[in-house]
């Protein structure tokens, strides 16, 4: 028999047969992700957490002393940080900075060598990781590389819902497929929804697999490079998206990946800087991105400028 609990305003299903963890929306009081405005006038300002706010909202994600070790050298090195509700993160680094290994440690995909990871409250080696993963959004290269080609769109997104990489010819309700054409619709995707996945552009693969990631209503969303493909007016609609969800209260914390500062949405409220797998600086964003900490970052002297609520660097 399905079991309705309630989540962040939310009316959520678990059902028995289904993988460990698996939700699927059933109804909704309060804000819908789904129906987050793309397009229009009449949009609030951004939220923004402040410091004291972050120290008694709910911890979502902690990582004390970890430490990755992949071909005998260290990914992470000693990595403190933690994720609180409510908080936009952009994470920052050079190539091999150890950000893609840091998303894999916080969806409970890749295990540390040492120290102590919590998510959601639950210290990952002691918790079941499917359970874990079913309440974390991804959107990655590497979850995209698990997607049927041949799958349409549509399916694709739907089948985060039941906890699987290939709806088949499960059968779904419309309320589901509703919600995930509403999301497609959100993120520009809305006319590929009968096409073959297979058949996507990397741009549109990007903003399909965050149609995905969204779809089982997350109390964190994992974003791995998500504007990295995109052209100039498709990554502003994107960031735009990003704004405008980064608003809403009741959205999941978001962890944003990005080499660019550029790529940072308007109303993101922190941000973690690495270089060679340890980390350069993390907090408020106002604090921890400046020209200084991004030159350390990166290895090399840069300028910064911001504009409104958005950020650029040059050299």
């Amino acid at each position: 028999m399905a079991q309705l609990c309630r989540r962040k305003g939310t009316f959520v299903e678990k059902r028995a047969g289904s993988q460990a963890g698996a939700r699927r929306l059933t109804s909704v009081v309060g804000v819908d992700l789904a129906r987050l405005p793309l397009a229009g006038r009449g949009v609030g300002s951004v939220r923004q957490v402040s410091h004291s706010e972050r120290q008694v909202s709910e911890e979502l994600l902690s990582l004390r002393g970890v430490l990755v070790m992949g071909g005998g050298r260290p990914l992470l090195r000693g990595v403190d940080w933690s994720v609180h509700k409510g908080e936009r993160w952009a994470v920052l680094g050079p190539n091999g900075a150890g950000k893609t290994t840091l998303l894999q440690v916080a969806a409970a995909t890749l295990s540390s060598s040492a120290g102590v990871v919590r998510v959601l409250g639950e210290r990952v080696s002691d918790a079941d990781p499917a359970e874990l993963r079913s309440r974390v959004g991804l959107a990655s290269a590497a979850v995209a590389e698990r997607l049927p080609p041949h799958e349409r769109v549509l399916d694709v997104v739907l089948s985060a819902a039941y906890g699987l990489f290939r709806l088949g010819r499960l059968r779904v309700e419309d309320a589901d497929e509703q919600r995930a054409r509403q999301l497609l619709g959100q993120l520009g995707c809305r006319l590929l929804a009968d096409r073959p996945f297979g058949r996507l552009s990397e741009g549109e693969r990007k903003r399909v697999t965050i149609a995905r990631a969204l779809m089982t209503d997350p109390e964190i969303l994992l974003l791995d490079e998500p504007a990295a493909g995109l052209d100039l007016g498709a990554r502003e609609a994107l960031l735009r998206f990003l704004r405008r969800l980064a608003a809403q209260p009741d959205a999941p914390a978001l962890v944003l990946v990005t080499h660019r500062v550029e790529e940072i949405p308007a109303g993101f409220t922190s941000a973690l800087l690495l270089r060679a797998g340890a980390v350069v600086g993390s907090g408020p964003i106002d604090t921890i991105l400046t020209p200084a900490m991004l030159s350390a970052t990166f290895g090399f002297p840069l300028r910064l400028d911001r504009i409104g609520e958005r950020w650029a660097a040059t050299a």
